[in-house]
């Protein structure tokens, strides 16, 4: 019988189509479930509704208390807590008159007296109920109601990084390792739930400053130039379904109220030094802020050792390198915004960010090469390195939004373009030779300038179908092009000079369009489900050209992405939440780049350009619970399972030629779509407050790795892998707090071995003055010992690595910050909802 094969945009046009049918019979279920809702709530008793929000800055207000009482005996009736949206609503209220109490910590107690439930009136609808705060003077607002250090929201989790006293001396990096179900390594580098590939954002917008090393641009951003950190562990539609791993957003500082205020932090230390300064102004209609932040990390050596067993037919090779290498870092960020409330439902703001950074080392090595054949010693030749390299790029974000408000309530519409771009170059050199008699036999040098710009437009459609069922929409573009030029040249031995090379030097153009469009639904289900559904379309289009290879035949594709969370609010503040979300991680140019970068001849690195996409599909089963004294307990279970998961893969090779080079006792390391990867894990976060004073909070993740290779020189890998931190805050008075902190990574494991373990921690105090518009704050980390040791083990079908590299992380700082200026709250005029009554008297 002969087989019928079906063309995959086939396939694809079907999912897509299945999916669509899928979820509008989902919506239109609901939409009939909620009119049967509707006509029983209008066989049933009155129902009352409104939404508190504070009574300056208009936000809503989350976990308010309102109690229904009877109007005369004052006898209690109901009650309810205002969601994340300031809203509550009250039902099953018999006919009489009512009165209302709402009460809330740092506001004033509010009673609205006269609510009638009739045969006539059975839907009150209060509208939005003002909140005054208990503490106010004339020329500021101090709000005693603060923020806890971790907020838990239905898509995401928010750490409040200006609240961490101990990373204020420290870059983004250090504030990072705090986040629940975060980990970073001692290079910097970041993972979410285990997983690298993640999508960072500084203030929701993608910036090409990531598309470097991302490790060294978390390393140039002082930590105390950011407000929050977000964490979207499975995002919805209307996020980029780019980055198996998640979304890291990193908002910077900021304050849209009325009047001119800002603050300047200045940092010291033996390991970082850094400042910033923000400067906000508004009066009326229009605001203006502008910032600028700078971070250097002073000259620190990192020894290094590595010893490397290989075999070749009847040969054994043994490689032995020990060096040092030293690094610093610097770089600085500034940029300037506007936000103008053109009417009372128009608005236009935008932001242009200029930022650098840069990194360099300079180092050598000494090395023994041994080569044994039937136990017996051949020859010996001991030789040296010396290599220098840097690293700078300049990039220049823009962004431009307007938002437009109707007349019914969450009705909203988004245009936004962003553009950014950045130049970028590399640099480096390399000189081998004889230690005895002294003489160089390798040599090279090379340079890398290239620019990176990519372009998003993006609109977003906000609208409420009914009070429960919401629908957004929208549609995205985003434009990639990325030029490279690599210059290498090789010293002639015979001549002593510099040659280019046409064989590692080469040109690239690469260009990638992604369009998209999605749509997503919120709506509850039988009312006892809070459900949000959406699907994602993504089209990829990417050509790549290179000098030294033919053009790249990229076949487009298109990739359907849906998500789905089901989540439900117990009593005594308890959540059941359940996701579902799919993503893909595209390999980039630096990825499909053939270029090899032979400026170590012993360890050979180069793309790879046969890369497919990782895909991957992400479940998790989290529950939140908050009790009455302030403990908050939040447990997250998790599967991510990724296909053709991209890993760095190294093979051994006697010799290995690049052009007319030849080069022996090489490891050549590439990105490989290595196989399949499972990881079943579980996130514990707790924080527990001790009386007043003393509040604990710990992180535990831990979660089971299943790689399946499917390389013929790979093999099926698993391991365990966990992280546990404790952080221990003690106020001891108003104004003076102390701060413990530890954390420890275990070994991690990949394809062809185990990752280093890592462990840190710390201690800080700050104390505030001058009515706490000032703080001094000092750290101290990993005082005990100046180096943390980073082991790594590496294994291949013919070869086994194992390397040492010492870091120095020892570090004490000191931290000066000054908040200046006031707020000045006046009221301006209101946009008047005509789905909303005002109501009196309050």
């Amino acid at each position: 019988m002969r087989d019928i094969k079906i063309p995959l945009y086939i396939i694809n046009l079907y999912k897509n189509i299945i999916c669509l049918i899928i979820l509008f019979f989902l919506l239109n279920f609901s939409v009939e479930a909620q009119k049967i809702t509707i006509q029983n709530e209008n066989n049933e008793k009155g129902k009352i509704s409104g939404r508190m929000i504070d009574s300056i800055s208009g936000q809503p207000i989350e976990y308010a208390t309102i109690g229904l009482f009877t109007q005369v005996g004052n006898k209690v009736v109901n009650g309810a807590t205002t969601n994340e949206k300031g809203i509550f609503k009250m039902t099953n209220i018999a006919e009489g008159s009512y009165k209302l109490v709402i009460d809330f910590i740092g506001y004033k107690k509010c009673e609205k007296n006269n609510v009638v439930i009739s045969k006539k009136n059975k839907n009150i609808v209060l509208g939005d109920i003002k909140l005054s705060s208990k503490q106010t003077t004339l020329n500021e607002v101090t709000i005693t109601a603060e923020k806890s250090l971790i907020e838990n929201k239905i898509d995401k989790l928010i750490y409040n990084a200006d609240k961490d006293i101990s990373a204020q001396t420290g870059v983004a990096s250090d504030i990072l390792k705090k986040v629940p179900q975060v980990s970073v390594d001692v290079n910097g580098n970041v993972e979410l739930q285990g997983n690298s590939n993640i999508k960072f954002l500084i203030n929701g917008k993608p910036s090409v400053l990531f598309g470097s090393n991302i490790s060294d641009v978390l390393q140039s951003i002082p930590a105390s130039q950011i407000q929050t950190i977000e964490v979207i562990t499975s995002p919805g539609a209307k996020y980029d379904a780019e980055g198996t791993g998640g979304i890291i957003n990193i908002v910077l500082k900021h304050n849209n109220a009325n009047g001119i205020n800002g603050n300047v932090s200045l940092s010291a230390g033996t390991r970082m030094e850094n400042g910033s300064f923000n400067l906000n102004i508004r009066k009326g209609k229009l605001g203006i802020n502008a910032y600028l932040s700078g971070n250097g990390q002073l000259p620190a050596t990192q020894l290094n050792s590595s010893n490397r067993i290989s075999s070749s037919s009847d040969t054994i090779s043994k490689l032995n390198q020990v060096g040092s290498s030293e690094v610093k870092r610097s770089g600085f960020q500034s940029g300037l915004g506007f936000d103008w409330d053109v009417s009372p439902k128009d608005n236009i703001s935008g932001n242009f960010n200029f930022n650098y950074f840069g990194v360099s080392n300079d180092g050598g090595s000494g090395r023994q090469s041994i080569l044994d054949a039937s136990g017996m010693q051949l020859y010996e030749i001991n030789d040296s390195t010396l290599n220098s390299g840097n690293f700078h790029v300049h990039s220049f974000d823009l962004s431009l939004n307007y938002k437009k408000k109707f007349s019914k309530k969450d009705q909203e519409l988004n245009v936004s373009i962003s553009t950014s771009s950045a130049n970028r170059l590399s640099y480096y050199d390399q000189t081998q030779e004889y230690i005895s008699p002294l003489e160089i036999y390798n040599a090279s040098y090379g340079s890398n300038p290239g620019l990176d710009k990519e372009t998003n437009i993006s609109f977003n459609y906000n609208h409420p179908y009914t009070d429960d069922i919401i629908f957004e929409t929208g549609a995205k573009a985003t434009f990639d092009n990325i030029n490279s030029n690599s210059e290498v040249y090789l010293r002639n031995g015979s001549t002593s000079n510099y040659e280019y090379s046409t064989t590692q030097s080469t040109l690239v153009n690469y260009t990638r369009n992604i369009y998209a469009a999605y749509l997503s639904a919120t709506f509850k289900m039988f009312k006892f489900l809070d459900i949000k559904a959406g699907i994602r379309d993504e089209y990829t289009y990417t050509k790549a050209d290179f000098s030294n290879e033919d053009t790249l035949n990229i076949k487009p594709y298109n990739t359907l992405v849906p998500s789905l969370v089901l989540s439900h609010n117990f009593k005594d503040n308890q959540t059941l939440k359940i996701s579902y979300s799919y993503r893909i991680s595209r390999p980039d140019y630096r990825d499909l780049n053939p270029f090899i970068n032979a400026s170590d001849p012993k360890n050979i690195s180069t793309g790879n350009p046969n890369l497919q996409p990782e895909t991957n599909n992400k479940i998790e089963l989290s529950y939140n619970q908050t009790f009455s004294k302030g403990t908050n307990l939040n447990l997250t279970l998790f599967y991510r399972g990724n296909r053709d998961d991209i890993q760095s893969y190294t093979n051994y090779y006697p010799t290995y030629r690049i052009g007319d080079s030849v080069y022996t006792n090489v490891a050549v390391s590439t990105r490989q779509n290595i196989g399949r990867e499972d990881n079943y894990g579980l996130n514990i976060y707790a924080s527990i407050p001790i009386k007043e004073k003393i509040n604990i909070r710990t992180n535990i993740s831990g979660y089971q790795r299943y790689i399946y290779t499917g390389l013929p020189t790979g093999g099926d890998i698993q391991g365990f892998n966990y992280r546990a931190n404790l952080n221990a805050t003690f106020q001891m008075t108003k104004t003076l707090v102390i701060e413990l902190y530890g954390n420890y990574n275990s070994p991690r494991t990949n394809a062809q071995g185990t990752m280093p373990s890592f462990y840190n921690y710390s201690f800080a105090l700050r104390k505030q003055f001058f009515n706490k518009n000032a703080s001094i704050a000092l750290t101290a980390n990993n005082f005990i010992n100046n180096y943390v040791d980073q082991k790594t083990d590496l294994t291949g079908p013919n070869f086994s690595i194992t390397s040492l590299r010492q870091m120095p992380f020892r570090s004490f700082g000191i931290n000066l910050t000054y908040k200046f200026g006031h707020l000045e709250f006046k009221k301006e005029r209101e946009v008047e909802d005509q789905n909303l009554s005002n109501p009196q008297g309050l």
